[in-house]
């Protein structure tokens, strides 16, 4: 049986759908990393684990209880599970031991003594002993994260589930907050965490769960779904992917606004200059061919331009779709090089990055720069 089971999880708020027929089953000792979006579902779906969402459809089971029953006990459940948010929560009015003591002593009537020497033998696992009587307002953002999270595994949980841990921090200080997330890697803490810390996900997790379109998109280990990503909006994410597209309807398109959206799209994303005038001439020698080569004069042009580049690593590619008869411009003989000049361009910027195919009536060029 799985320390957590999904069941067709479904949750809107009003007419907007954010999780839709979603299921999962996490084992005990595993470690997720969720990704994905702004407004994806992510912290959502966490908080519906502990029904901080209440689902409108769906059963979760947590250790074998499902939370989600008419009359669950569901305060009871939800002490298997530690919540770790954005924000820390610490009770400002309370030092540190007494944030710590406050749960156990209170909800499952440990003696104090024993909550103080609990909360003595975590504190000295994330160095911060000489914080136990200090008030939340002198601790750095970092400390009083590693506290809440402290305060979470008093309670002895089953599960931790962190909702993106270090966006509420100075960057400076998520390197300590992810250091204490490793140490319970070690001690074989069942966690789902929300981040957006791809080289830390890709560390300590043993499955990565992409989320869009309502639910888990793709999942997989961090190798295959930072490496080699199966799906088009995962490739978009992990790669940080900007899009331009342009159609031409028309043999009297309008090459100059063409061409200005293309160097608009560079300047917005940091092309330089260089890269910006090859897409430019690129994008109008192969639109000029494809016109000359594939639409037949007199009948209908539908010429579909796209550019994309990936911030992460700056790789740049041109895609073109053209309805009509079968014509790959890079099949020209060697000596007609005058009369396609537009593909003697395009060979020496791309090289032998090109690929041509058709099918369904369509050519499909990809050019890569």
């Amino acid at each position: 049986m799985s320390l957590i089971e999904v069941k067709n999880l479904c949750k809107s708020f009003g007419k907007l759908e954010v999780l839709h027929d979603l299921s999962l089953d996490v084992e005990e000792g595993e470690r997720i990393a969720i990704i994905g979006g702004s407004g994806c579902g992510k912290s959502v779906f966490l908080r519906s684990l502990e029904l901080l969402e209440v689902p409108d459809k769906g059963q979760i089971f947590i250790d074998g209880d499902e939370i989600t029953a008419p009359h669950a006990d569901v305060n009871r459940i939800r002490r298997k599970m530690g919540m770790v948010y954005q924000k820390f929560y610490l009770f400002s009015h309370m030092n540190v031991m007494d944030n710590l003591c406050l749960a156990p002593v209170k909800l499952s009537g440990m003696p104090r003594k024993e909550a103080e020497a609990h909360a003595m033998d975590w504190l000295a696992k994330v160095g911060l002993t000489s914080k136990a009587h200090s008030m939340p307002a002198t601790l750095s953002g970092g400390q009083q994260q590693r506290i809440a999270i402290c305060r979470s595994l008093m309670m002895e949980p089953k599960v931790l589930l962190f909702d993106e841990p270090t966006s509420a921090l100075d960057p400076t200080m998520v390197g300590e907050v992810l250091a204490m997330i490793r140490m319970l890697t070690k001690h074989n803490m069942t966690m789902l965490i929300v981040t957006h810390e791809m080289n830390f996900a890709r560390e300590v997790a043993d499955r990565v769960l992409f989320f869009a379109d309502g639910g888990i998109y793709e999942q997989g280990t961090p190798r295959e779904i930072f490496d080699a990503p199966k799906r088009k909006k995962t490739r978009a994410f992990i790669h940080k992917l900007k899009y331009f597209a342009y159609e031409i309807r028309s043999r009297n398109f309008d090459l100059m606004e063409m061409q200005g959206r293309i160097h608009h799209f560079a300047e917005r994303y940091g092309l330089n200059s260089r890269l910006s005038y090859r897409l430019a001439l690129c994008c109008e020698e192969l639109a000029y061919e494809m016109l000359a080569g594939c639409c037949p004069d007199g009948g209908p042009v539908s010429i579909d331009i796209g550019i994309s580049y990936s911030e992460a690593d700056g790789a740049t590619a041109i895609s073109m779709s053209c309805k009509g008869r079968e014509f790959n411009p890079f099949m020209t003989a060697d000596d007609d090089d005058e009369a396609h000049l537009g593909v003697t361009i395009l060979r020496r910027i791309a090289g032998e990055n090109i690929r041509h195919e058709y099918s369904d009536g369509i050519n499909r060029i990809e050019i890569v720069i």
